[in-house]
C-alpha cells in the first residue's frame, strides 16, 4: 500500500517512546489530506531540507548522493501509535530502510537528527527521473487518498490513535 510516495523519515529509531516523534516526509505525506486519513489529524510542521540524499524514482525514494538535497517537511508532535501507522504504511514497501539522517528546518536553520526511509537498493535500474510533488497533487491526489480510505485491511489492522484536532500548518 505504500508507495515511496509517501517516503518519510522517523526520529527515535529504537523501541517505544513516550517522547513526541519528529518525521521528515518528502512525498505525498506532504499532502494535509493523505496525514488525515492516515492520523485522523493534521500534524503541525516546517519546511525542512535532507541533505546529502537525492529524491528519484516514479514515485519518490531518496539515496544518499553528497552534495544533494532533497526538500520535504518535518511533521512535528508524531506521536507512538502515529509512528507505528507511518511504519506500517511505508513498511508496505520492502525497499525502505530506515535510517538516521541530518534535516535542516529551512524557517529556522535549526538541525535535527531523524530517520529517513531510504531506498535499499542503491543499483535498482527503476531509480530516475524526479517525482514532482505539486504535479501528484494535481493528477493523483485524489484517487491515492481514495485508495487509502478503501484499503480497509490496512487501517483495520492498525489500532488508531483517538482522534485529535486537526492542526493548521503555514502551508
Amino acid at each position: 500500500m505504500s508507495s515511496g510516495a509517501t517516503s518519510s523519515v522517523v526520529a527515535n529509531v529504537g523501541g517505544q517512546s513516550q517522547s513526541p516523534h519528529k518525521v521528515f516526509v518528502y512525498g505525498s505525506l506532504m499532502a494535509e489530506d493523505v496525514c488525515r486519513v492516515l492520523l485522523n489529524r493534521v500534524p503541525q510542521s516546517s519546511p525542512a531540507l535532507l541533505n546529502g540524499h537525492i529524491k528519484e524514482r516514479v514515485y519518490p525514494a531518496i539515496l544518499p548522493v553528497e552534495n544533494k538535497t532533497v526538500a520535504g517537511k518535518v511533521l512535528l508532535g508524531i506521536t507512538d501509535p502515529e509512528l507505528h501507522i507511518l511504519d506500517e504504511f511505508e513498511g508496505a514497501v520492502p525497499e525502505y530502510e530506515r535510517s538516521t539522517v541530518d534535516v535542516s528546518l529551512m524557517d529556522t536553520s535549526e538541525s535535527l537528527l531523524v530517520q529517513a526511509y531510504v531506498w535499499s537498493n542503491k543499483n535498482d535500474p527503476n531509480l530516475y527521473g524526479d517525482w514532482d510533488f505539486e504535479e501528484w497533487k494535481q493528477l493523483h491526489m485524489k484517487d491515492f487518498v481514495k485508495m487509502i480510505k478503501m484499503t480497509s485491511g490496512f487501517m483495520e489492522k492498525l489500532e488508531l490513535p483517538e482522534a485529535k484536532p486537526t492542526v493548521a500548518t503555514d502551508e
